[in-house]
């Protein structure tokens, strides 16, 4: 299986010694809101998130205060945002929640359609907290708690051939969602990727961007021409990436060379790539005024309509 979405980390940061590390975690920190289990859902008004709008549980007022995760769902294709509010889909025009709200701080939908998340239980809901790694089979609208709940708060999440990777202050693999073994790396990780042919993975941190092509028992460092902050496998050799100046980064060689596109001029908060029913690579950014999307390598951006 492989991640199709992914969030950003709100680890504390300690003081860095480079130009570079420094750059990069001040960018995280701008995209890093503090969470608690105090939490509403809204939806989308007018191409900004806020004001009032359908949702199961009923109409709410209170606005989307950070989005953690946005991908397309390969079952249904719809967009789906995960939220400090829960889980909202794009149809018939507007954005709807599902289920329960859940602070999802980790989040990631599996190629099957499962979706795998973590952070704090809201208001009315059963889950532990935190929750540990839970998963939905009907698109958020009920979840189960796989392994770890009261234990581990997983701010990334990815799904990958060997199983799923979290990070809750340690780096963990699980083969089955249940089981955990522990795993080094040399910082901890803003967010991974996970190739879904190779299982080569990815992982932006405040030394650079890292890959590990032996079941994370080594990583190397990659030489993308700015920070990364965010980063996704479209396919084998393709990936995409957000950089802490807000532009998207190119390699369709697997991280040997790059390409630069414009900076957009609002901050990315979340990141999602992947290749359509079509063949082409759509890219997916939520911002603090909405989701967009991209058909040419975020050369342009449009609004999700």
């Amino acid at each position: 299986m492989e991640i199709a979405i992914r969030t950003l980390s709100r680890t504390t940061k300690k003081h860095l010694g480079t130009a570079k590390s420094a750059t990069i975690a001040l960018a995280a920190s701008l995209v890093l809101s503090a969470c608690s289990s105090d939490i509403t859902p809204a939806s989308e008004q007018s191409g900004a998130f806020g004001g009032t709008a359908g949702q199961n549980a009923g109409v709410l007022d209170q606005p989307i205060t950070h989005i953690h995760g946005v991908a397309r769902d390969p079952i249904t294709q719809s967009v789906v945002m995960a939220t400090h509010e829960g889980a909202f889909e794009r149809r018939d025009g507007g954005w709807y929640g599902r289920g329960d709200v859940v602070d999802l701080m980790g989040f990631a939908i599996a190629p099957d359609g499962t979706w795998f998340a973590s952070g704090h239980p809201g208001f009315d809901t059963d889950l532990p907290q935190p929750v540990g790694l839970i998963a939905s089979t009907d698109r958020g609208q009920t979840w189960q708690t796989l392994s770890r709940g009261g234990e581990s708060d997983f701010h990334v999440l990815a799904v990958g051939p060997a199983g799923v990777l979290g990070f809750d202050g340690t780096l963990r693999a699980s083969a089955d969602g249940t089981r955990w073994d522990e795993a080094s790396i040399p910082a901890p990780p803003v967010d991974l990727a996970v190739n879904r042919a190779t299982g080569a993975v990815l992982a932006t941190t405040e030394q650079g961007l890292l890959q590990s092509t032996d079941d994370l028992a080594t990583w190397a460092p990659l030489d993308p021409p700015e920070s990364v902050v965010l980063v996704d496998w479209v396919d084998e050799e393709t990936i995409v990436a957000t950089t802490a100046a807000n532009r998207v980064l190119l390699s369709h060689d697997a991280g040997q060379s790059w390409e630069a596109g414009s900076p957009l001029s609002v901050e990315v908060q979340a990141l999602g790539a992947h290749l359509l029913p079509s063949g082409k690579t759509e890219i997916l950014v939520a911002t603090q005024n909405g989701v967009l999307k991209s058909l040419d390598f975020g050369s342009t951006f449009v609004q999700v309509p």
